[in-house]
C-alpha cells in the first residue's frame, strides 16, 4: 500500500524550474488522496499560463513510478495560484500583478500587443484586466470593437467593460470618439487616479496598462499612482523606434523612478510568405539589438500576418506570455523572502 509519506517524499525531488525548489517545499502539491494503487493530487502552479505545467507534470507521474510504485495510477489536476509581484499598496490592492506594456514612439503597435497578451493570458484560465492610459488617442476600444459601450454604476464605482473575458477601462468609453481632450498634466493625473480609485477592478491575476507613446506626464501618473510589477517594452525592427525606445527605457530606469523592466518584445519584425520566405520590412534585430545594449530579456518577436485571428496570433503570443509569467512567479517568489 502507498502511503503519503511516499508519495511527498517522492515528489520532493521534483524542482519547479524557475523557483529552483522542490513542489512540495513550495506547497504546490496539495489534497493528496491515495486509494489502493490509485493516487490523486492537486498540482497548483504559479500561473494558469505556465508554460512547462505539462513537463511539471510528467515529472510527477515519473517520480512516483520510479520511487513509490511502477503500477501506481497518477492522476494529476493542475491547477494555480498566481502570486503577488508587487509591493503591498492599498491602491488596487486586488490586483496581483500589474503590467505596463509602454513604447518611445506610436505606431509600432503597443496597444495591439497588450490586447493579444491579455487575451492570451485569459485563454490559459486568468483573470485579467486592460487599462487603457492613453488618454489623448486611446484605442482599446476601437481594437477590441467595444466603441460607444458605456460603463454602468454600482454605487459610486464604474464597471469595467467586459469583452473576451477581459476587463477594460478607457477614457474612450467616457467622451465621444471625435471630441479632443485638450488637457495639461493635472487633468491627465486625476483621470489616471479615477481609475485606480473609481472603478470596481476586483480580484485579477494580472492587469496590462497601456501607455501612450513617449515619456510624459500619463508615465509619471502611473509610476506615482500605481505600484506596478514591470514594465514590458514594445518596439519595431527600425532604427527610429528603437532610438525613441531607449528615452524610454531611460526613464523607467532613472532612480527616481525605477521600475523593473520586464523585457522588449519587437512588434512588426518580418513578412513572410506562404513558401516560408521573410522580408524585413522596417530593417533586422532591432529588438535584439536593444535587449543586448540594455542587457534586459527579448521576450519575441511578432511578424507581420496576413492572418490576424487571434488562433493564429496566439502561436507568436503563447511564449512571450510564457516568458513574462515565469518573470512575474520569480519575482513574487523573491519578495516573499
Amino acid at each position: 500500500m502507498m502511503t503519503q509519506d511516499q508519495v511527498l517524499k517522492a515528489l520532493s525531488y521534483v524542482d519547479d524550474p524557475d523557483l529552483n525548489k522542490d513542489l512540495v517545499t513550495l506547497g504546490m502539491i496539495q489534497k493528496v488522496e491515495i486509494e489502493g494503487l490509485k493516487v490523486a493530487f492537486d498540482l497548483v502552479l504559479t500561473t494558469p499560463a505556465c508554460p512547462m505545467k505539462e513537463s511539471i507534470a510528467r515529472a510527477c507521474t515519473t517520480a512516483i513510478h520510479t520511487m513509490v510504485s511502477a503500477d501506481a495510477d497518477v492522476q494529476i489536476n493542475i491547477t494555480s495560484n498566481v502570486q503577488s509581484s508587487r509591493e503591498n499598496s492599498t491602491v488596487l490592492s486586488g490586483i496581483r500583478n500589474i503590467i505596463a506594456v509602454s513604447s518611445g514612439k506610436g505606431g509600432v503597435g503597443k496597444s495591439t500587443v497588450a490586447i493579444n497578451l491579455a487575451k492570451t493570458l485569459s485563454e490559459a484560465g486568468a483573470k485579467v484586466g486592460l487599462l487603457d492610459a492613453d488618454i489623448h488617442g486611446p484605442s482599446i476600444p476601437t481594437l477590441l470593437g467595444t466603441q460607444g459601450q458605456k460603463p454602468a454604476m454600482e454605487g459610486e464605482l464604474m464597471l469595467p467593460i467586459e469583452c473576451n473575458g477581459i476587463k477594460t477601462m478607457s477614457i474612450g468609453y467616457l467622451v465621444e470618439s471625435k471630441q479632443a481632450l485638450v488637457w495639461r498634466g493635472p487633468m491627465l493625473s486625476k483621470a489616471i487616479s479615477q481609475f485606480c480609485t473609481d472603478v470596481k477592478w476586483g480580484e485579477l491575476d494580472y492587469l496590462f496598462v497601456d501607455l501612450p507613446p513617449g515619456t510624459g506626464d500619463a508615465h509619471l501618473s502611473i509610476m506615482q499612482h500605481i505600484p506596478l510589477s514591470g514594465v514590458v517594452i514594445v518596439t519595431t525592427p527600425e532604427e527610429v523606434a528603437v532610438a525613441d525606445t531607449r528615452k524610454a527605457l531611460d526613464m523607467f530606469t532613472n532612480p527616481h523612478l525605477k521600475q523593473e523592466i520586464l523585457g522588449v518584445i519587437e512588434n512588426m519584425s518580418y513578412f513572410q510568405t506562404e513558401d516560408g520566405r521573410k522580408y524585413y520590412l522596417f530593417g533586422k534585430d532591432g529588438g535584439k539589438n536593444l535587449s543586448e545594449e540594455w542587457n534586459i530579456d527579448l521576450l519575441g518577436s511578432i511578424p507581420i500576418e496576413e492572418d490576424k485571428s487571434f488562433a493564429n496570433m496566439q502561436k507568436s503570443y503563447s511564449p512571450i506570455v510564457g516568458k513574462l509569467v515565469q518573470k512575474l512567479s520569480v519575482i513574487a517568489a523573491n519578495r516573499e523572502k
